[in-house]
């Protein structure tokens, strides 16, 4: 059986075009299925929606978290409630297409165990295509994962996957850096990523920053080491011109004058101090995250799913 995990926050305009397009893809292929929907707190007509899901077909199993707590750990929600075999992990906004989920299962059964959807395309346009389309050449650049594909949640993990995965404790998560650090097979299966079949973007650009920043600080030390270096150097700077100033004060017996160059020097000192300062508060702040140990979501109902204990305990 195929789990396909889907991740709803105010979606009530694209559900029943999703439910369509996902059963005829599905049933296409003839496989064994079940769809988790993880309710993330929707303020819309999104969970009477999904109740009528659940009520027409049992197949569409739902998980209503208490709160929304974001779109990682609703995605987190629904891989520790995934029955299946082989589990899918796609946004409910149709930007990533159903029709493609056929061809992860493909190569799943070639021997892969993690099938990753690539964007050979997408839509997005304006401030947010620019930041999506450098997002991943910079993480590539700066962080110690073994690779980071233009991949986003979209794709296949096995249920061998699944449960290392399972096993992760962090709670500021990046689920495509999380499924790279895992390992295992891989392949990949390119697509042309559209625009949003109706409504607006659920995620602002404060959570894609703080998204971001979570795939670059969770998974590399370069950017502490890059403050190290610009303290070095501020401080090589510094002394460099300490040195000429002496030199030109005894040997030119020019007179060493400066309300703009003490400015200058403490400005840029003290801009090198807070960008030192805001680096080591986001590793902090994180740290301090994962001591409280609270956890990831909390579950106010499910829909045709068990406890998440109860779906480990029967693999």
């Amino acid at each position: 059986m195929v789990s396909i995990v889907i991740p709803i926050f105010n979606e009530q305009e694209n559900l029943p075009e999703l439910r369509r397009r996902l059963v005829a893809a599905m049933d296409l292929g003839g496989e064994a299925w079940e769809a988790v929907l993880v309710d993330d707190g929707s303020r819309d007509d999104s969970p009477r929606i999904l109740h009528e899901f659940h009520n027409q077909d049992p197949r569409f199993k739902v998980v209503t978290l208490s709160r929304n707590f974001g779109h990682q750990p609703a995605v987190s929600a629904g891989i520790h409630h995934a029955a299946g075999d082989a589990v899918v992990l796609i946004d409910g906004d149709l930007q990533d297409p159903p029709e493609v989920i056929p061809a992860l299962i493909r190569k799943w059964k070639e021997g892969f165990q993690v099938v990753l959807a690539q964007r050979a395309s997408r839509a997005d346009g304006g401030l947010r295509g620019i930041g999506f389309r450098l997002f991943y050449p910079i993480l590539r650049r700066i962080t110690d994962l073994p690779s980071a594909p233009d991949a986003g949640i979209f794709g296949l993990m096995d249920r061998s996957v699944v449960d290392e995965f399972n096993r992760l404790p962090e709670r500021n998560r990046f689920i495509p850096g999380l499924r790279s650090w895992l390992g295992f097979r891989q392949a990949g299966v390119s697509y042309d990523r559209a625009d949003r079949a109706a409504g607006k973007p659920k995620q602002t650009l404060g959570r894609l920053i703080r998204y971001a920043a979570d795939g670059m600080v969770s998974f590399s030390y370069k950017p502490l080491r890059a403050a190290t270096w610009l303290g070095f150097s501020a401080s090589a700077a510094a002394f460099a011109l300490a040195i000429f100033y002496v030199v030109t004060f005894f040997t030119w017996h020019k007179e060493i004058s400066g309300f703009t160059t003490e400015i200058v020097c403490i400005l840029f000192f003290g801009g090198v101090q807070l960008i030192s300062v805001g680096i080591l508060g986001e590793y902090i702040g994180r740290i301090y995250e994962e001591v409280k140990q609270r956890p990831l979501y909390i579950v106010r109902e499910r829909l045709g799913v068990g406890k998440e204990s109860e779906i480990r305990n029967s693999k």
